[in-house]
C-alpha cells in the first residue's frame, strides 16, 4: 500500500472507532471524530498531513495525493 491509501484506511479506522466508543463509552469521543475530520478538511486544501510525513518516514512508498 502506498502513503495516500494508508493515511485513509487509518482516518476512516479512527473515525469507526470513535464512533464505536461514543456509543458505548462517551459521547467525548466524538471530539476525537471531529479533530479526525477537520486534519482531513484541511489536509485536502493543504496538502500538509502529519500521518502522511510519519509514513513517507518510515519508509512507505508516497503516493500522487501526498507529496
Amino acid at each position: 500500500m502506498n502513503v495516500d491509501r494508508l493515511v485513509f484506511a487509518i482516518a476512516g479506522s479512527f473515525i469507526l472507532i470513535s464512533l464505536v466508543l461514543s456509543q458505548l463509552h462517551s459521547v467525548y469521543w466524538l471530539w476525537f471524530t471531529a479533530f479526525v475530520g477537520a486534519n482531513m478538511l484541511q489536509a485536502s486544501f493543504t496538502g500538509f498531513c502529519p500521518l502522511a510525513m510519519m509514513l513517507k518516514k518510515s519508509g512507505k512508498t508516497p503516493g500522487c495525493a501526498f507529496k
